[in-house]
């Protein structure tokens, strides 16, 4: 369920969605009132500068091969696209522009607007944590072309491959996702892998 519009209180509009979400498992639930409090807690909370702890805005990208997965540059490890807020941004809208960023793709969020599936709090470089709320993006059937700057490896993965790749802060947001009824057309059978670079296959 995505969050309703943000108008003068886009915190007040993001704690509403994330009440209203249904945690998946004990983690998610932990995630869900870590988050809810920080929001009362933070003064900023999604400014990173503000403070170590602060929101941010990642997704699942589903499409008809599956789901993108992008190699991050410095920690080496598959994980969804999202990332930092900017000033007057709302989490569903870093995720696109993240996603879109790191990717090289238009994406769109589904009909009926953003909706939120999964929340983690995890953390992060720099001594960081984040309140991430992942949500559910469409991507085309074509191949990520990630522009210079961003890491080059970007790619679709079907699901289980997804999933074998995935750490306990992702798999959640994975298995979320795939329940949408936009990944039920999702190819999880023949195709071949491609050549991982951190050399697991």
């Amino acid at each position: 369920m995505g969050p309703s519009g943000p108008g003068s209180d886009p915190v007040g509009a993001v704690r509403s969605a994330i009440k209203a979400h249904d945690p998946g498992d004990q983690r998610e639930i932990d995630a869900r009132e870590t988050i809810l409090s920080e929001l009362d807690r933070l003064e900023k909370p999604f400014d990173e500068t503000g403070d170590p702890v602060h929101v941010t805005g990642s997704a699942v990208v589903v499409g008809s091969r599956g789901t993108i997965l992008h190699l991050h540059k410095r920690l080496s490890r598959w994980m969804q696209t999202g990332g930092h807020l900017e000033p007057d941004e709302m989490p569903y809208d870093a995720a696109l522009r993240e996603s879109e960023e790191e990717t090289g793709l238009r994406l769109a969020h589904p009909l009926g607007g953003p909706r939120l599936l999964h929340v983690d709090v995890h953390p992060a470089a720099d001594g960081h944590t984040h309140l991430d709320l992942r949500y559910l993006l469409l991507g085309p059937d074509a191949e990520p072309s990630p522009p210079p700057g961003e890491s080059p490896h970007a790619r679709w993965f079907t699901w289980p491959e997804a999933l074998d790749r995935s750490d306990v802060a992702l798999t959640g947001a994975l298995r979320a996702a795939q329940r949408q009824p936009e990944a039920a057309s999702a190819n999880v059978s023949g195709r071949t892998a491609e050549p991982d670079p951190t050399g697991k296959q």
